[in-house]
């Protein structure tokens, strides 16, 4: 095992294992953002340096091989969570993702964290049972219910349809 950057032993460690680690550290020293751009991800990774050397690799990964709600292309892992064009968040359960996706790796597994980051993985259990009140947004469609209440001041959608229709035959 080689020294890494950071003064950590590097065995061989997975691309989506070091995307997932960068972001996670990411998240931890500010915890005020919602998420991260693609850019500031890969430069996370190469500043950890969690592989001795930076992998073009990374990029793919952050960009769509680790993302939930993307296609697989080709890996299937479900890492990492498109909040919007370029940019990133670690996946939650429960956030939507891509069917070719169901079922496969959110973190990575403990034995293929590195010595210093162990840590991460309980931060990450309870991160991911919190939802930020920004991410949340509203269903548009759900957001209508009971509207137009407005319409119909002194009677029921029913009633006014009955209204409307008195006389016909």
């Amino acid at each position: 095992m080689k020294a890494t950057a950071a003064g950590h032993s590097a065995r061989a460690i997975r691309v989506a294992d070091e995307v997932w680690i960068a972001t996670a550290l990411l998240h931890r020293e500010h915890p005020q953002q919602s998420d991260f751009s693609i850019e500031e991800i890969v430069e996370r990774a190469a500043e950890e340096g969690l592989a001795g050397t930076n992998r073009p690799g990374v990029y793919a990964h952050v960009v769509s091989h680790c993302v939930a709600n993307r296609p697989p292309s080709p890996n299937r892992c479900m890492m990492l969570f498109e909040t919007a064009a370029g940019r990133r968040r670690l996946f939650r359960k429960g956030d939507p993702n891509d069917s070719g996706r169901e079922g496969s790796k959110i973190a990575p597994a403990a034995e293929d964290i590195p010595s210093g980051y162990e840590t991460l993985l309980s931060w990450y259990q309870d991160w991911s049972r919190t939802v930020n009140d920004t991410e949340q947004k509203a269903d548009p469609l759900l957001s209508l219910a009971a509207s137009g209440g407005e319409l119909w001041p002194s009677e029921s959608g029913d009633d006014y349809v009955r209204r409307l229709r008195e006389g016909w035959e």
